[in-house]
């Protein structure tokens, strides 16, 4: 795998990363998915394989772009109040492969704030 690509790359330590990570019914997993453009966060119940609560920066009402770290508080934030109000204040962080810097790190700082423990 001389020549990968970064994604590539970000694929295979997210496989290794979610062999040790999983989300159960009491703890769900904040999953985050980066594109050059937007953002999205997800919480995922693993044991059921459901999808409790997601927010994106393309959804109707977002302001502006997604690649920014501006819009990835706000998506932080978004994620965490529909999870609160789902019920759910603890949930285990999963990085997506990615880097904890910039966007993924905004997002989940906003996330902590707005009241997500993790």
């Amino acid at each position: 795998m001389a020549n990968a690509s970064k994604n590539q790359i970000r694929t295979r330590v997210h496989t290794r990363i979610r062999k040790k990570l999983a989300g159960t019914t009491s703890r769900p997993r904040l999953a985050v998915y980066r594109s050059l453009s937007h953002i999205y966060a997800q919480v995922i119940d693993d044991a059921k394989g459901v999808t409790l609560v997601s927010a994106s920066s393309n959804e109707k009402g977002s302001a502006g772009t997604g690649g920014n770290v501006a819009a990835a508080k706000e998506i932080g934030k978004r994620v965490a109040e529909r999870a609160k109000e789902n019920g759910i204040k603890q949930v285990v962080f999963d990085r997506g492969g990615y880097l904890y810097h910039g966007r993924v790190k905004a997002l989940a700082d906003a996330a902590r704030e707005a009241g997500l423990e993790f």
